[in-house]
């Protein structure tokens, strides 16, 4: 066990063994949006995965965006 495991996810750990070298400002440009695009990819199934197990329709969206969830801050006295 290196002294990084426990303190990284699995993932970082893995992305520091493939790219242990530099890679060129083009390259790790690139890099940054594949794994971005990847995340957003996954989160967007997510969200469908729960909008489906949720029973949602397009009025309840509609009264989603229509509704304030702020709570306002209390003033200190």
């Amino acid at each position: 066990m290196t002294s990084l495991e426990g303190k990284l996810s699995n993932a970082q750990l893995e992305l520091l063994r493939l790219f242990a070298e530099d890679l060129e400002e083009e390259d790790l440009k690139y890099l940054k949006q594949v794994l971005l695009r990847f995340r957003a990819e996954r989160l967007m199934d997510r969200a469908d995965e729960i909008w489906e197990e949720k029973g949602w329709t397009a009025d309840d969206a509609k009264r989603l965006l229509e509704t304030k969830m702020r709570v306002p801050y209390r003033r200190q006295p």
